[in-house]
């Protein structure tokens, strides 16, 4: 199964796809989550440490190349797609692999779009694969995740936060995207405000899977720098992504 984790950046998309690895590496599966995003912070939430992305590496070969380093006639995809699954950082509970950007002058494009033949390439080693997607709607125009079993759209109260989830849902339809499960996560939702954003949240036309209030546990853990992977199971955000990993399951 494959889960993405999309939305306006800064509402939580991380916090949801750390948790979901937690609760997931409790079943004993194979697990794969790929950051996407490149402004995420997948390896500080997580409490690992990644040495290189994808981006170094196709970087890395793009200077190979340039400097006759790789002989005529090899396939270069080979080349990339080996260095590529060195590059995975492999715990005893999961795997990370980080996209990243290039280093030089060159768009997010070309690391983006290579998601779509890692995906192809290894999907089939891993039970469960986990992408925290780039922020907004580019891994939808970009076909990133149209491999996508199940898209977990996530807002904050905000008004573009909710802006972005119902853009997500529409494009999904322009661009014939076709997920089997498509949900909506409020964040960091205020006491006393949830009918009020759950009305608002419907007009998005998605349907809402759990709701996640101000949290003072991930404020502590994200002041003091600690993994929110290790946020108490008893926490109201763990607590609420278990019953949708539930249902999804």
């Amino acid at each position: 199964m494959i889960i993405a984790v999309s939305g306006k950046g800064g509402t939580g998309k991380t916090l949801v796809s750390s948790i979901l690895v937690k609760l997931l590496s409790k079943k004993d599966k194979n697990i794969l989550i790929i950051d996407a995003d490149p402004d995420s912070n997948i390896p500080e939430v997580l409490g690992i440490d990644v040495e290189k992305t994808v981006g170094d590496v196709r970087e890395e070969l793009k200077k190979d190349i340039n400097n006759g380093n790789i002989p005529p006639g090899t396939n270069k995809w080979d080349i990339l797609d080996y260095k590529i699954m060195e590059s995975i950082v492999e715990t005893q509970d999961f795997d990370l692999l980080m996209m990243g950007r290039p280093e030089g002058s060159g768009c997010y494009c070309a690391v983006n779009n290579m998601l779509r033949k890692i995906i192809e390439t290894i999907s089939s080693n891993y039970d469960y694969i986990i992408i925290d997607t780039e922020a907004g709607l580019e891994h939808l125009s970009r076909r990133t995740t149209q491999s996508v079993d199940t898209m977990l759209i996530v807002s904050d109260s905000s008004r573009r936060g909710l802006h972005t989830a119902s853009r997500v849902g529409k494009l999904t339809e322009e661009l014939d995207l076709s997920f089997k499960n498509m949900y909506l996560i409020l964040n960091r939702v205020k006491m006393g405000n949830e009918a009020e954003l759950s009305k608002k949240a419907q007009e998005t036309g998605l349907e809402i899977i759990g709701l996640i209030h101000d949290d003072k546990d991930v404020v502590n853990y994200d002041l003091e720098g600690k993994p929110l992977i290790d946020l108490p199971d008893d926490s109201e955000p763990v607590m609420v992504i278990k019953k949708i990993v539930d249902k999804l399951l």
